[in-house]
């Protein structure tokens, strides 16, 4: 797996719009923020463009993509925001470049899209908060945006969280991959589907029903996505609705029994999603998850 360099003051990000429309007023604190951490900040040419609800159209937005890819000063690309539209460019992508100058790439939710297609090209990506999220709920650094830069910088990364009944013990010191539910659900049967095999996977999810997420889960075990893991984290699971006709179980049932003829450790629980706390994941390197009686850890091993 390639592990893009570590960027540092005077290093030069690029933030893109590949999927849904955004607001300047959602992005500038963020690339006010890192020009005071020394970062030469960029945006893309079509970065606020709006194109009914994509940011600009599709080939405004995979210029802007393939621009900062391509880009060999660059040393990391943090899309602004999620929502939808990445899937349209994907196949239409030139990483001939990339490789042979790669960096950082920064986002989660729709942007899983990227996430699979360059962790297949055993390329390392961060599943981390965006501009949009920066400073959710206050004008503070939050822990979210912190940890994301941790991980950028290079640094030593442990994660503790308190254990849950649902949880499963035990222990895994694997790759760790994954993303947006829906997403990886939907990446199925294509070149960008992801291999889960002896890797630890985290999964997580907005604005669904639970039977949506039941079909999922079970379409990732139909397509032997559970069946291998080295583990599991659940991150959240935010705004999930049900029918008036009750579907009769919690997120954690549905998972719990779907993965009950395997043996590996099962964490939910992982702030890492849509919430105001989302803690960054580096996919492709390798954790170390200990799910004990009392607590759960996750520790990044360079």
């Amino acid at each position: 797996m390639i592990i893009p360099p570590s960027i540092k003051p005077g290093s030069k990000i690029r933030i893109i719009s590949p999927a849904g429309k955004i607001k300047k007023e959602y992005v500038e604190p963020a690339i006010e923020w890192l020009r005071t951490q020394g970062y030469k900040v960029e945006t893309g040419t079509h970065v606020f463009a709006q194109h009914f609800q994509f940011a600009g159209t599709d080939e405004q937005r995979l210029n802007d993509l393939q621009t900062a890819l391509d880009d060999p000063e660059c040393n990391a690309i943090i899309c602004s925001r999620g929502g939808y539209g990445t899937v349209r460019l994907v196949d239409k992508l030139d990483f001939t470049c990339f490789r042979k100058n790669p960096k950082w790439l920064v986002g989660f939710s729709d942007i899983t899209v990227l996430h699979s297609c360059l962790n297949l090209q055993k390329i390392a990506t961060i599943h981390g908060v965006m501009p949009r999220y920066f400073f959710e709920g206050n004008r503070n650094e939050s822990g979210s945006l912190l940890s994301m830069m941790h991980l950028i910088t290079g640094s030593k990364v442990t994660y503790k969280l308190k254990n849950t009944e649902s949880n499963r013990p035990g222990y895994a010191n694997a790759e760790l991959t994954g993303g947006n539910l829906s997403i990886l659900a939907s990446l199925q049967g294509s070149r960008y589907d992801i291999s889960t095999d002896r890797k630890i996977l985290f999964i997580e999810e907005i604005d669904e029903y639970l039977y949506h997420i039941d079909r999922m889960i079970h379409q990732l075990k139909l397509g032997g996505k559970l069946k291998n893991l080295a583990g599991l984290i659940i991150g959240d699971f935010s705004n999930i609705k049900d029918n008036d006709s009750p579907f009769g179980q919690t997120i954690e049932e549905i998972i719990r029994e779907a993965v009950e003829d395997y043996d590996y450790p099962v964490c939910f629980g992982f702030p890492a999603g849509h919430e105001r706390t989302n803690r960054a994941l580096m996919f492709g390197q390798k954790w170390e998850l200990q799910v004990g009686q009392q607590q759960t850890t996750l520790e990044i091993k360079y």
